[in-house]
This record gives C-alpha cells, sequence and structure tokens, in this order.
C-alpha cells in the first residue's frame, strides 16, 4: 500500500485439513482480525478462495484495500487428493485445476 498498490489480496493455507473445510480448527478468520490490528485498517475476509464472490471481489477492488481468502486448503484442487466419507481416495478434477 505504501508503494502505490491499489490493493491487496492474501491467500494461505493452514493445517492439513484434506482439502475439506474444518472452519472451527483452519480458518483463517481470526486471521483478518489480527491484521486488522496489525495494520490499522480494515481487512475483508471472504469465507471462500474460489467462485464468483471471490473473483467480484478482487476484480476492481476498493482503492487500499486489503482482502483475505479463506484456506486453500479446503478446496481437494489444493491438495490434489483426499479420502471421502467412505474412505475411498477422491482425486482432484484437472479441468477445475487448470481453470483456478
Amino acid at each position: 500500500m505504501d508503494n502505490e498498490a491499489k490493493s491487496v489480496v492474501l491467500m494461505n493455507n493452514l493445517g492439513k485439513s484434506d482439502g475439506v473445510p474444518v472452519p472451527d480448527k483452519y480458518s483463517l478468520e481470526p486471521v483478518a482480525a489480527e491484521f486488522k490490528s496489525l495494520l490499522g485498517k480494515d481487512v475483508l475476509f471472504l469465507k471462500d478462495c474460489v467462485g464468483p464472490e471471490v473473483e467480484n471481489a478482487c476484480a476492481n477492488p476498493a482503492a487500499g484495500i486489503v482482502i483475505l481468502l479463506e484456506n486453500l486448503r479446503f478446496h481437494v484442487e489444493k491438495e490434489g487428493k483426499r479420502n471421502n466419507a467412505s474412505g475411498n481416495k477422491v482425486k482432484a478434477e484437472p479441468a477445475k485445476i487448470d481453470a483456478s
């Protein structure tokens, strides 16, 4: 921001959620509050890291905004594969990875 960036979009991965959302344990929402405290400015937290809401927020953000996306590891596309509830291995669809 000090170097005239219009906005900043932050993303991260936390923990090992194996492509399954575990918001109580691995959400980045508390990190947004900490960033707000450290930066002294509001941080827009988005409850996902992909999809139309994220694309719209990041496509033309307000000047000076900081956006934090939810944990990337909540999606199997980040991990490559995971086991489903039945214990069967589920792989990320290559088309979804390429589109990311």
